[in-house]
Protein backbone atom coordinates (compact mmCIF):
# COMPACT_ATOMS: atom_id res chain seq x y z
CA UNK A 1 0.00 0.00 0.00
CA UNK A 2 0.51 3.98 -0.59
CA UNK A 3 -1.14 6.98 0.28
CA UNK A 4 -0.22 9.38 3.05
CA UNK A 5 -1.73 6.93 5.90
CA UNK A 6 0.20 4.07 4.46
CA UNK A 7 1.29 1.54 7.67
CA UNK A 8 -1.28 2.57 9.66
CA UNK A 9 -4.25 -0.24 10.84
CA UNK A 10 -7.62 0.19 11.87
CA UNK A 11 -10.16 -2.44 13.70
CA UNK A 12 -13.66 -1.73 11.86
CA UNK A 13 -16.76 -2.93 13.76
CA UNK A 14 -19.25 -1.37 11.94
CA UNK A 15 -22.51 -1.02 10.76
CA UNK A 16 -25.16 1.26 8.02
CA UNK A 17 -23.50 4.89 6.94
CA UNK A 18 -20.85 6.81 9.77
CA UNK A 19 -18.47 4.24 11.10
CA UNK A 20 -18.36 2.41 7.66
CA UNK A 21 -17.62 6.06 5.98
CA UNK A 22 -15.12 7.01 8.51
CA UNK A 23 -12.83 3.75 8.01
CA UNK A 24 -13.15 4.33 3.91
CA UNK A 25 -12.22 7.64 4.45
CA UNK A 26 -9.26 6.35 5.99
CA UNK A 27 -9.05 3.19 3.84
CA UNK A 28 -8.67 5.44 0.71
CA UNK A 29 -6.05 7.43 2.17
CA UNK A 30 -3.98 4.40 2.65
CA UNK A 31 -4.96 2.91 5.94
CA UNK A 32 -4.84 -0.89 6.11
CA UNK A 33 -8.72 -0.79 7.62
CA UNK A 34 -10.13 -4.00 8.73
CA UNK A 35 -13.89 -4.23 8.72
CA UNK A 36 -15.25 -7.53 10.73
CA UNK A 37 -18.99 -8.72 10.65
CA UNK A 38 -20.47 -11.49 12.25
CA UNK A 39 -20.85 -14.29 9.85
CA UNK A 40 -23.43 -14.08 7.16
CA UNK A 41 -23.04 -10.37 7.33
CA UNK A 42 -24.22 -7.44 9.18
CA UNK A 43 -26.90 -5.60 9.82
CA UNK A 44 -26.51 -3.28 6.49
CA UNK A 45 -25.26 -6.24 4.37
CA UNK A 46 -28.18 -6.22 2.30
CA UNK A 47 -28.88 -2.72 2.73
CA UNK A 48 -30.53 -0.76 -0.39
CA UNK A 49 -29.90 0.38 -3.44
CA UNK A 50 -29.36 -3.15 -4.24
CA UNK A 51 -27.41 -4.59 -7.51
CA UNK A 52 -30.07 -6.71 -9.96
CA UNK A 53 -28.64 -10.03 -8.05
CA UNK A 54 -30.07 -8.49 -4.58
CA UNK A 55 -26.07 -7.68 -3.70
CA UNK A 56 -26.09 -4.36 -1.24
CA UNK A 57 -24.45 -1.62 -3.34
CA UNK A 58 -24.55 0.40 -0.33
CA UNK A 59 -22.13 -2.30 1.53
CA UNK A 60 -19.92 -2.16 -1.43
CA UNK A 61 -19.93 1.58 -1.79
CA UNK A 62 -18.92 2.49 1.84
CA UNK A 63 -16.38 -0.61 2.03
CA UNK A 64 -14.23 -0.12 -0.97
CA UNK A 65 -10.31 -0.47 -0.13
CA UNK A 66 -11.03 -2.34 2.95
CA UNK A 67 -10.36 -6.05 4.06
CA UNK A 68 -13.25 -8.18 5.59
CA UNK A 69 -13.06 -10.24 8.21
CA UNK A 70 -16.12 -12.47 9.46
CA UNK A 71 -16.38 -14.01 13.05
CA UNK A 72 -18.57 -15.34 15.56
CA UNK A 73 -19.36 -11.67 17.60
CA UNK A 74 -21.55 -14.27 19.82
CA UNK A 75 -18.84 -16.49 21.08
CA UNK A 76 -16.28 -15.30 23.44
CA UNK A 77 -13.78 -17.17 21.35
CA UNK A 78 -14.58 -14.26 18.71
CA UNK A 79 -13.95 -11.53 20.89
CA UNK A 80 -11.23 -12.94 21.99
CA UNK A 81 -9.68 -13.08 18.40
CA UNK A 82 -10.74 -9.77 17.67
CA UNK A 83 -9.38 -8.36 20.44
CA UNK A 84 -6.13 -9.85 19.83
CA UNK A 85 -6.53 -8.44 16.34
CA UNK A 86 -7.05 -4.66 17.76
CA UNK A 87 -4.45 -4.49 20.08
CA UNK A 88 -1.47 -6.33 18.20
CA UNK A 89 1.73 -4.75 18.54
CA UNK A 90 3.20 -2.43 15.89
CA UNK A 91 3.61 1.58 16.65
CA UNK A 92 1.08 2.21 13.47
CA UNK A 93 -1.90 -0.32 15.07
CA UNK A 94 -4.02 -0.57 18.07
CA UNK A 95 -6.82 1.38 16.66
CA UNK A 96 -10.13 0.55 16.99
CA UNK A 97 -13.24 2.72 15.23
CA UNK A 98 -16.94 1.37 16.01
CA UNK A 99 -20.42 1.91 16.35
CA UNK A 100 -21.57 -1.06 17.55
CA UNK A 101 -21.48 -2.12 21.22
CA UNK A 102 -18.12 -2.21 22.90
CA UNK A 103 -18.70 -4.83 25.64
CA UNK A 104 -16.63 -7.74 27.33
CA UNK A 105 -13.56 -8.26 25.54
CA UNK A 106 -13.94 -5.55 22.98
CA UNK A 107 -14.65 -2.72 25.92
CA UNK A 108 -12.13 0.13 26.09
CA UNK A 109 -10.81 -0.57 29.56
CA UNK A 110 -10.28 -4.18 28.71
CA UNK A 111 -8.30 -3.56 25.52
CA UNK A 112 -6.56 -1.27 27.56
CA UNK A 113 -5.21 -3.96 29.77
CA UNK A 114 -3.84 -5.49 26.78
CA UNK A 115 -2.02 -2.57 25.48
CA UNK A 116 -1.94 0.55 27.75
CA UNK A 117 -1.98 2.80 24.41
CA UNK A 118 -4.91 1.74 23.03
CA UNK A 119 -7.11 3.74 20.90
CA UNK A 120 -10.67 3.33 20.65
CA UNK A 121 -13.07 5.80 18.45
CA UNK A 122 -17.21 4.61 19.46
CA UNK A 123 -20.01 6.34 18.01
CA UNK A 124 -23.32 6.43 19.43
CA UNK A 125 -26.49 8.05 18.89
CA UNK A 126 -26.75 10.13 21.76
CA UNK A 127 -24.09 11.44 24.14
CA UNK A 128 -25.69 8.73 27.35
CA UNK A 129 -25.21 6.24 24.64
CA UNK A 130 -28.92 5.47 24.05
CA UNK A 131 -30.52 5.08 20.73
CA UNK A 132 -30.55 7.66 17.73
CA UNK A 133 -30.14 7.81 14.15
CA UNK A 134 -30.13 10.14 10.98
CA UNK A 135 -33.78 10.30 10.40
CA UNK A 136 -34.40 11.04 14.09
CA UNK A 137 -31.71 13.50 14.85
CA UNK A 138 -32.53 15.05 11.79
CA UNK A 139 -35.94 15.94 12.65
CA UNK A 140 -34.89 16.77 16.21
CA UNK A 141 -32.44 19.37 15.31
CA UNK A 142 -34.79 22.09 13.42
CA UNK A 143 -33.71 21.90 9.69
CA UNK A 144 -36.99 20.31 8.62
CA UNK A 145 -39.11 22.84 10.20
CA UNK A 146 -37.80 25.22 7.34
CA UNK A 147 -37.74 22.80 4.91
CA UNK A 148 -40.54 22.75 2.17
CA UNK A 149 -42.73 24.82 0.25
CA UNK A 150 -43.85 28.53 1.80
CA UNK A 151 -46.62 27.67 4.41
CA UNK A 152 -46.46 24.25 4.68
CA UNK A 153 -47.06 22.41 7.73
CA UNK A 154 -46.02 18.58 6.60
CA UNK A 155 -42.46 17.40 7.61
CA UNK A 156 -40.26 16.77 4.92
CA UNK A 157 -37.52 14.48 5.56
CA UNK A 158 -33.96 15.12 3.85
CA UNK A 159 -33.28 12.00 1.60
CA UNK A 160 -29.10 12.94 2.21
CA UNK A 161 -28.23 11.41 5.27
CA UNK A 162 -25.88 14.27 6.21
CA UNK A 163 -25.38 14.22 10.18
CA UNK A 164 -24.38 10.57 9.65
CA UNK A 165 -22.11 11.65 6.94
CA UNK A 166 -20.96 14.62 9.41
CA UNK A 167 -19.89 11.97 11.95
CA UNK A 168 -17.94 9.38 9.77
CA UNK A 169 -15.73 12.28 8.65
CA UNK A 170 -15.53 13.06 12.22
CA UNK A 171 -14.59 9.95 13.11
CA UNK A 172 -11.63 9.86 10.75
CA UNK A 173 -10.51 12.98 12.32
CA UNK A 174 -10.68 12.18 15.61
CA UNK A 175 -8.81 8.51 14.56
CA UNK A 176 -5.79 10.85 13.06
CA UNK A 177 -6.58 13.34 16.16
CA UNK A 178 -6.06 10.64 18.28
CA UNK A 179 -3.05 8.58 17.13
CA UNK A 180 -0.84 12.17 16.89
CA UNK A 181 -1.92 12.49 20.70
CA UNK A 182 -0.37 9.08 21.02
CA UNK A 183 3.09 10.07 19.20
CA UNK A 184 3.29 12.86 21.38
CA UNK A 185 2.25 11.28 24.60
CA UNK A 186 2.44 7.78 24.00
CA UNK A 187 -1.11 8.04 25.85
CA UNK A 188 -4.08 5.79 24.04
CA UNK A 189 -7.40 7.05 24.21
CA UNK A 190 -11.03 6.75 24.49
CA UNK A 191 -12.46 8.98 21.81
CA UNK A 192 -16.69 9.42 22.20
CA UNK A 193 -18.82 11.14 19.33
CA UNK A 194 -22.47 11.25 19.76
CA UNK A 195 -24.55 11.67 16.33
CA UNK A 196 -27.09 14.15 18.42
CA UNK A 197 -23.89 16.14 19.34
CA UNK A 198 -22.69 16.00 15.83
CA UNK A 199 -25.59 18.10 14.66
CA UNK A 200 -26.41 20.16 17.18
CA UNK A 201 -22.94 21.22 16.87
CA UNK A 202 -23.32 22.18 13.49
CA UNK A 203 -27.32 23.45 14.31
CA UNK A 204 -25.20 25.86 16.96
CA UNK A 205 -22.20 26.83 14.11
CA UNK A 206 -24.33 27.90 11.75
CA UNK A 207 -26.15 30.53 13.96
CA UNK A 208 -29.54 28.75 14.10
CA UNK A 209 -29.66 27.99 17.92
CA UNK A 210 -28.48 31.83 18.22
CA UNK A 211 -31.22 33.07 15.86
CA UNK A 212 -33.91 31.24 18.19
CA UNK A 213 -32.27 32.27 21.28
CA UNK A 214 -32.83 35.89 20.00
CA UNK A 215 -35.97 35.57 18.92
CA UNK A 216 -36.28 35.35 15.71
CA UNK A 217 -38.76 32.25 14.13
CA UNK A 218 -37.78 30.76 10.80
CA UNK A 219 -40.20 29.76 8.66
CA UNK A 220 -39.87 27.86 5.50
CA UNK A 221 -38.78 29.68 2.04
CA UNK A 222 -39.82 27.03 -0.56
CA UNK A 223 -36.40 26.94 -2.68
CA UNK A 224 -35.28 30.52 -1.95
CA UNK A 225 -31.76 30.59 -0.67
CA UNK A 226 -31.85 32.04 2.88
CA UNK A 227 -29.88 34.98 3.49
CA UNK A 228 -29.01 36.25 0.07
CA UNK A 229 -30.79 35.72 -3.62
CA UNK A 230 -31.27 32.18 -5.30
CA UNK A 231 -34.04 29.61 -6.50
CA UNK A 232 -35.20 27.60 -8.71
CA UNK A 233 -36.60 28.30 -12.65
CA UNK A 234 -38.70 26.20 -15.38
CA UNK A 235 -36.59 26.18 -18.39
CA UNK A 236 -38.43 26.04 -21.72
CA UNK A 237 -37.59 22.93 -22.65
CA UNK A 238 -39.32 21.27 -19.27
CA UNK A 239 -36.09 21.15 -17.50
CA UNK A 240 -35.18 23.29 -14.14
CA UNK A 241 -32.22 25.33 -12.98
CA UNK A 242 -30.71 26.35 -9.52
CA UNK A 243 -29.55 30.28 -10.34
CA UNK A 244 -27.28 31.76 -6.96
CA UNK A 245 -26.37 35.35 -6.64
CA UNK A 246 -24.96 35.13 -3.21
CA UNK A 247 -21.83 36.65 -3.47
CA UNK A 248 -20.93 40.35 -4.91
CA UNK A 249 -19.38 38.52 -8.33
CA UNK A 250 -22.35 35.91 -8.40
CA UNK A 251 -24.75 38.47 -8.50
CA UNK A 252 -23.12 40.57 -10.72
CA UNK A 253 -22.51 37.70 -12.91
CA UNK A 254 -26.22 36.84 -13.26
CA UNK A 255 -27.04 40.93 -13.66
CA UNK A 256 -25.25 40.69 -16.77
CA UNK A 257 -26.39 37.48 -18.27
CA UNK A 258 -30.04 38.27 -17.41
CA UNK A 259 -29.92 41.46 -17.80
CA UNK A 260 -31.72 41.72 -14.26
CA UNK A 261 -32.60 45.65 -14.05
CA UNK A 262 -31.83 46.38 -10.57
CA UNK A 263 -32.47 49.96 -10.29
CA UNK A 264 -36.61 49.19 -10.89
CA UNK A 265 -36.22 46.42 -8.62
CA UNK A 266 -34.79 48.55 -5.97
CA UNK A 267 -37.09 51.63 -6.58
CA UNK A 268 -40.22 49.12 -6.12
CA UNK A 269 -39.12 47.27 -3.34
CA UNK A 270 -36.66 49.78 -1.23
CA UNK A 271 -33.86 47.15 -0.90
CA UNK A 272 -30.26 47.64 -1.37
CA UNK A 273 -29.66 45.03 -4.15
CA UNK A 274 -25.50 45.48 -3.70
CA UNK A 275 -26.20 43.65 -0.11
CA UNK A 276 -27.14 39.77 0.21
CA UNK A 277 -30.34 40.52 2.99
CA UNK A 278 -31.30 43.09 0.43
CA UNK A 279 -31.37 40.97 -2.37
CA UNK A 280 -33.19 38.47 0.31
CA UNK A 281 -35.63 41.53 0.76
CA UNK A 282 -36.19 41.46 -2.52
CA UNK A 283 -36.08 37.80 -3.82
CA UNK A 284 -39.84 37.62 -4.89
CA UNK A 285 -39.13 40.48 -7.03
CA UNK A 286 -35.84 39.55 -8.57
CA UNK A 287 -37.49 36.11 -9.64
CA UNK A 288 -40.38 37.92 -11.22
CA UNK A 289 -38.00 39.57 -13.41
CA UNK A 290 -36.09 36.44 -14.19
CA UNK A 291 -38.46 33.94 -14.24
CA UNK A 292 -39.83 34.86 -18.07
CA UNK A 293 -36.41 35.09 -19.81
CA UNK A 294 -35.54 31.70 -18.05
CA UNK A 295 -38.76 30.59 -18.98
CA UNK A 296 -37.84 31.68 -22.49
CA UNK A 297 -34.46 29.48 -23.31
CA UNK A 298 -34.21 25.63 -23.16
CA UNK A 299 -31.27 24.53 -20.81
CA UNK A 300 -28.61 24.24 -23.62
CA UNK A 301 -29.16 27.98 -24.30
CA UNK A 302 -29.30 28.61 -20.57
CA UNK A 303 -25.73 26.74 -19.86
CA UNK A 304 -24.24 28.87 -22.70
CA UNK A 305 -25.28 32.35 -21.34
CA UNK A 306 -24.56 31.51 -17.77
CA UNK A 307 -21.37 29.77 -17.99
CA UNK A 308 -19.94 32.56 -20.10
CA UNK A 309 -21.19 34.81 -17.85
CA UNK A 310 -19.55 33.04 -15.12
CA UNK A 311 -22.87 32.87 -13.09
CA UNK A 312 -23.59 30.28 -10.09
CA UNK A 313 -26.11 27.82 -11.24
CA UNK A 314 -26.97 24.46 -11.57
CA UNK A 315 -29.38 22.16 -13.68
CA UNK A 316 -31.69 20.02 -11.16
CA UNK A 317 -30.27 16.26 -11.89
CA UNK A 318 -31.29 12.65 -11.43
CA UNK A 319 -28.85 10.35 -10.06
CA UNK A 320 -29.09 8.76 -13.92
CA UNK A 321 -28.61 12.41 -14.88
CA UNK A 322 -25.81 13.38 -13.35
CA UNK A 323 -24.38 10.01 -14.30
CA UNK A 324 -24.85 10.64 -18.15
CA UNK A 325 -24.87 14.51 -17.79
CA UNK A 326 -22.07 16.11 -15.99
CA UNK A 327 -18.26 15.65 -17.04
CA UNK A 328 -17.36 16.10 -13.15
CA UNK A 329 -18.40 12.10 -12.95
CA UNK A 330 -16.59 10.52 -15.24
CA UNK A 331 -13.01 9.00 -15.55
CA UNK A 332 -12.04 12.71 -16.96
CA UNK A 333 -12.43 13.74 -13.53
CA UNK A 334 -9.43 12.32 -11.89
CA UNK A 335 -10.99 10.90 -8.47
CA UNK A 336 -13.10 8.39 -10.79
CA UNK A 337 -12.17 5.49 -12.00
CA UNK A 338 -13.65 1.81 -13.37
CA UNK A 339 -12.82 -0.70 -10.76
CA UNK A 340 -14.35 -4.55 -11.26
CA UNK A 341 -16.31 -5.42 -8.15
CA UNK A 342 -16.67 -8.89 -7.55
CA UNK A 343 -20.08 -10.34 -8.31
CA UNK A 344 -21.37 -7.26 -9.80
CA UNK A 345 -19.14 -5.98 -12.56
CA UNK A 346 -17.23 -2.80 -13.64
CA UNK A 347 -18.39 0.42 -11.75
CA UNK A 348 -17.56 3.84 -11.58
CA UNK A 349 -16.33 4.40 -8.48
CA UNK A 350 -15.03 7.71 -6.53
CA UNK A 351 -11.62 7.64 -4.63
CA UNK A 352 -10.63 10.13 -1.66
CA UNK A 353 -11.66 13.47 -2.49
CA UNK A 354 -8.47 14.86 -0.80
CA UNK A 355 -5.79 15.70 -3.55
CA UNK A 356 -2.24 16.25 -1.86
CA UNK A 357 0.04 17.93 -3.98
CA UNK A 358 2.95 16.00 -4.88
CA UNK A 359 1.90 12.82 -3.59
CA UNK A 360 -0.20 10.78 -6.30
CA UNK A 361 -4.15 9.83 -5.57
CA UNK A 362 -4.50 6.44 -5.16
CA UNK A 363 -7.00 4.81 -7.74
CA UNK A 364 -10.12 3.65 -5.99
CA UNK A 365 -10.43 0.00 -5.11
CA UNK A 366 -13.26 -2.43 -4.63
CA UNK A 367 -15.26 -3.49 -1.41
CA UNK A 368 -13.82 -6.73 -0.15
CA UNK A 369 -16.20 -10.11 -0.37
CA UNK A 370 -17.31 -10.64 2.95
CA UNK A 371 -15.14 -12.58 4.94
CA UNK A 372 -12.51 -12.42 1.69
CA UNK A 373 -9.47 -11.66 3.98
CA UNK A 374 -10.35 -14.02 7.33
CA UNK A 375 -7.31 -16.37 6.89
CA UNK A 376 -5.07 -13.91 5.65
CA UNK A 377 -5.51 -11.75 8.97
CA UNK A 378 -5.21 -14.67 11.14
CA UNK A 379 -1.75 -15.83 9.83
CA UNK A 380 -1.00 -12.45 10.40
CA UNK A 381 -1.98 -12.56 13.97
CA UNK A 382 0.38 -15.52 14.11
CA UNK A 383 -2.28 -18.16 13.93
CA UNK A 384 -1.02 -21.91 12.11
CA UNK A 385 -3.07 -23.14 9.30
CA UNK A 386 -3.60 -25.66 11.50
CA UNK A 387 -5.69 -23.31 13.98
CA UNK A 388 -6.98 -21.18 11.54
CA UNK A 389 -8.52 -25.23 10.06
CA UNK A 390 -9.93 -25.70 13.14
CA UNK A 391 -11.36 -22.06 13.78
CA UNK A 392 -13.70 -23.01 10.47
CA UNK A 393 -14.46 -25.90 11.49
CA UNK A 394 -15.95 -24.94 14.30
CA UNK A 395 -17.71 -21.90 13.05
CA UNK A 396 -15.55 -19.49 15.32
CA UNK A 397 -14.62 -17.47 11.78
CA UNK A 398 -15.87 -18.20 8.01
CA UNK A 399 -14.51 -17.25 4.50
CA UNK A 400 -15.04 -15.36 1.81
CA UNK A 401 -18.71 -15.75 0.59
Amino acid sequence: MSGVLAGMRIVEGSAFVAAPLGGMTLAQLGADVIRYDQIGGGLDFGRWPLAPDGQSLFWVGLNKGKRSLQVDLRSPEGQELLARLITAPGTDGGIFLTNLPARGALAYEALKQRRKDVIVVLLTGNADGSSEVDYTVNAAAGFLSVTGPKGGTEPINAVLPAWDIALGEMAALAVLAADRRRRATGEGSLVTIALSDVAFAATAALGRLAQAELGTVAERDGNNLYGAFGRDFATSDGRRIMLVGLTARQWKALVEAIGIDIRTIETATGADLSTESGRYAAREAIAEAVAPWVAARSLPELRSILDAAGAAWSPYRSFGEALSEDARVSPGNPMFARIEQPGIGSLLSAASPLNFAGSERLAPRPAPRLGEHTDQVLMEMGLTEAEIADLHKRKVVAGAR
